[in-house]
Formats: C-alpha cells, sequence, structure tokens
C-alpha cells in the first residue's frame, strides 16, 4: 500500500504543468448554461451537498467527468446520477473547456467549526497513523490541500459536507473509481468521527 502511494505520488510530483489543455471562454458558456445551479457560474457552488469547483485541480475535473460518462453503455466508473445525465451530452472538449474555466476562479476561502474536530484532523493530516496504514493526507492533497496534478484533488475550502459523505462513499465502496483503491483502502480504516474530522479541517485549510 505504501509503495503503491509512493509510486503514484512521485509520479505526480513529476508532472509540471497541467495535462488538460482547454479554451476557458468556450468552458464559461458551458457553466453559465449547464454547471451554474450546483456548482456556481464562479465554482462556489450554493449547495454544501455539491462540491466547489472553483481552483479546482483542471485534470481532476475531466476525470471526473469521464467517470460519470457511460461508454457503450456500460456503467460508469462512478455512480451520479444526476450528473452521468449531463456529462452524456459533453464531448471531451467540452470537458476540458469546463475544467480549464474553473480551474481559472479564485479559490473558495472557508473555515473549520469545531476545534476539537480540528485537532484529530490535523494529526491525521498531517502524520497519519501507521499503525493502522493510514499515511498523512498531505503526502497526496500537499500541504494546504491545493492538490497534486493530476490525481489528487484539492481539498482546501471544500464544503465539510462534501468532503465527508465523498470519504463515506468510499469507505463503504459506494464510489469506486480512485486508482488502484487508494482512497477506498485509506477511507475504510478511518472511524466515522475521524472522517467528520478530516471533513472539518481541510474545510479551513490555506
Amino acid at each position: 500500500m505504501k509503495k503503491t502511494l509512493l509510486v503514484l505520488l512521485l509520479l505526480s510530483m513529476g508532472s509540471t504543468a497541467w495535462a488538460v489543455q482547454g479554451d476557458a471562454e468556450k468552458g464559461k458558456q458551458i457553466a453559465s448554461s449547464v454547471c451554474f445551479a450546483c456548482h456556481g457560474l464562479d465554482g462556489v457552488s450554493p449547495i454544501p451537498t455539491q462540491p466547489h469547483l472553483a481552483a479546482q485541480l483542471p485534470d481532476y475535473i475531466v476525470k471526473q467527468l469521464s467517470n460519470m460518462k457511460s461508454i457503450n453503455g456500460a456503467p460508469p466508473l462512478r455512480n451520479n446520477p444526476i450528473m452521468s445525465g449531463i456529462v452524456a451530452s459533453m464531448t471531451d472538449a467540452d470537458m476540458r473547456n469546463v475544467a480549464a474555466w474553473y480551474a481559472a476562479q479564485p479559490p473558495k476561502r472557508s473555515q473549520a467549526t469545531d476545534p476539537q474536530l480540528v485537532a484529530v484532523g490535523e494529526k491525521l493530516w498531517r502524520g497519519g497513523e501507521a499503525d493502522r496504514g493510514v499515511p498523512a493526507c498531505a503526502g497526496c492533497h500537499g500541504p494546504t490541500g491545493s492538490g497534486i496534478p493530476a490525481l489528487y484533488p484539492r481539498l482546501s475550502g471544500q464544503y465539510q459536507e462534501y468532503t465527508e459523505a465523498q470519504l463515506q462513499h468510499f469507505k463503504n465502496g459506494t464510489r469506486a473509481n480512485d486508482p488502484a483503491a487508494i482512497m477506498r483502502t485509506i477511507a475504510h480504516r478511518l472511524s466515522n468521527e475521524e472522517i467528520k474530522a478530516l471533513a472539518d479541517y481541510t474545510a479551513g485549510l490555506r
């Protein structure tokens, strides 16, 4: 497990530029007509159960959109009935363009809300739990939660509700589009309280 994480991390750090090349202005048109209701035109979602996309890594956005799309009638890699319906009509260029638009927006700034949870979340984020095989979250998502292209998303400023829900999905296996099952393995080793703590802590990362 540790070896797999290290290999993926080194591959990611070896990338000096985003692989995704999109037209942000064309992406703005898509965002303003399709995405804005749930994710906001500027990538700041008005709904806690929907993610902020402002300043999200474009590679990651494209990967998630692609994973939610059914190919030749096969079930999508990431199960999301609402998004699967939306991306069904999107081309690869559309995905790159909307990713470029949202990646160019200023990041959402938020804050943690519970000091006790923050203490637990900070410990896991910075140091993990070696005895349980839980690596430090900062190793893949960066010390400030800004993410590392292209596999690891920005988590800083994300809604606590959304981050907690995704960790729970990884934990129970209802989300399974993580490379080499990394997040499923890690989340399965976390308690519900630790998941809540990480979600709260990452919201306030700078």
